[in-house]
């Protein structure tokens, strides 16, 4: 079994075919979850799992499972997936490779005439991105009770058109309930979406966890007033006292290293004139670090340092937390069937711990999960110019088989 390897021109060959649905003219993919040319994509894929002698069944939130057979098909199945929706700029292989990675390990099996113990399924998750709808990870959320059913369907994107609406117009509104689908264990192959491993010059990325994450709003109130007859001394200046909080986000990242990040990407300013002192300025903040302490203890000095600052200048400032998703470290026995897998086929090899949310994090919670990781040119994604050696993507599904056929047992 240690001379097995995938068919990677014919992975390659999917992956292009699947990006002309949405293609766009720099050269990535336009692809929104539940629209028209999402059902065009998702049809694509159903047919080539259908050609490959999978059976095909979609749950009530729209995520689509491609299963073949085991010799034993009462164990449940050992699954690989990701998404096909995209950003509304995004690039050919985020998510659509983790789909076709898994394609391409089953067609291999077919071609090698090689049986499993344990059914094999191909997974791809509904609106995984949230670009159309919010929440992200919707399919593999609701799968798992992070958020019911009821709550994704009523979703509306900015037409007022609802997740409901969508799944069964494009004819993806399956009757499975989310959930009643039992998974032994799951794997995720994926672009890294970030530097780490170019920069290394490595080709396989073994996942231990993926990051947890704090989302805030903060608000500072001031007093907007003339920029030339108010003295420096007399002011109420929102936006200067913003960016005080702005570098102590960056300084708490800085102190827990290697995996602390912290990221202000959307200001406000009020009332936003060339000669009026800011009077108001909103923005965010996002906090991540690899485990709960590390990221709870950055959040309890931010909230100091807020208090510290509005009892110090006298301005009204509010902290308010809107989202956080705890970190996920992936089971020992996959993470293991990872690094044995590149052991076994000689690829260079470092651990990455993912900053960027994916469905696998859902789906560990309620089976053993693992992923693999693959370098993209600059660390760039959600992107149009988005892109990865074909080298590098074959390397990544000939992990994914071997992780894989250690846990479905080839006989």
């Amino acid at each position: 079994m240690d001379e097995l390897r995938i068919n990677g021109e014919r992975l390659w060959a999917a992956l292009m075919e699947l990006a002309q649905i949405g293609a766009t003219v720099k050269g990535g993919v336009k692809r929104l979850a539940l629209t028209d040319l999402d059902k065009q994509g998702r049809d694509l894929v159903v047919r080539w799992g259908r050609e490959a002698g999978m059976s095909i069944t979609i749950d009530q939130i729209g995520n689509v499972f491609m299963r073949r057979d085991g010799t034993d098909n009462t164990l449940p199945p050992v699954m690989t997936g990701s998404h096909i929706d995209t950003q509304p700029t995004g690039g050919k292989f985020d998510g659509n490779y983790g789909v076709l990675a898994g394609l391409e390990v089953v067609r291999t099996l077919n071609d090698l005439n090689i049986k499993t113990r344990s059914p094999i399924e191909v997974a791809f998750w509904t609106n995984e991105e949230g670009s159309r709808f919010v929440p992200v990870m919707m399919g593999s959320g609701v799968f798992c009770g992070a958020f019911s059913l009821e709550t994704a369907y009523a979703a509306k994107d900015t037409e007022g058109k609802t997740v409901g609406e969508e799944l069964a117009r494009i004819g993806y509104r399956g009757d499975q309930v989310p959930g009643d689908h039992p998974i032994s264990a799951y794997f995720e192959t994926h672009i890294e979406q970030g530097p780490v491993l170019e920069d290394a010059d490595k080709i396989i990325g073994v996942v231990p966890a993926v990051m947890g994450l704090s989302w805030y709003d903060c608000v500072v109130t001031g007093m907007e007033a003339h920029a030339g007859p108010t003295p420096m001394g007399l002011r109420k200046d929102a936006l200067q006292v913003a960016t005080t909080i702005m570098q102590e986000v960056v300084a708490i990242a800085n102190r827990y290293p290697p995996y602390g990040r912290g990221t202000v990407g959307m200001v406000q300013v009020f009332p936003n004139s060339r000669n009026v002192i800011p009077g108001e300025v909103k923005f965010s903040i996002d906090l991540r670090n690899v485990n709960d302490e590390l990221l709870n203890t950055m959040h309890g000095e931010i909230t100091a340092f807020i208090d510290a600052t509005r009892e110090k200048t006298g301005l009204g400032i509010s902290l308010e937390r809107v989202s956080y998703y705890p970190p996920c470290p992936f089971h020992p026995d996959c993470v293991g069937a990872v690094r044995n897998a590149t052991e076994k086929l000689g690829y260079s090899v470092m651990d990455v711990v993912s900053g960027a949310g994916h469905d696998a994090i859902y789906a560990a919670r309620l089976a053993p999960a693992g992923m693999i990781f693959v370098p993209c040119k600059d660390g760039i994604s959600h992107n149009e110019i988005e892109d990865a050696k074909p080298e590098h993507l074959e390397a990544g599904c000939n992990v994914l088989l071997h992780a894989m056929l250690e846990r479905a047992v080839a006989v």
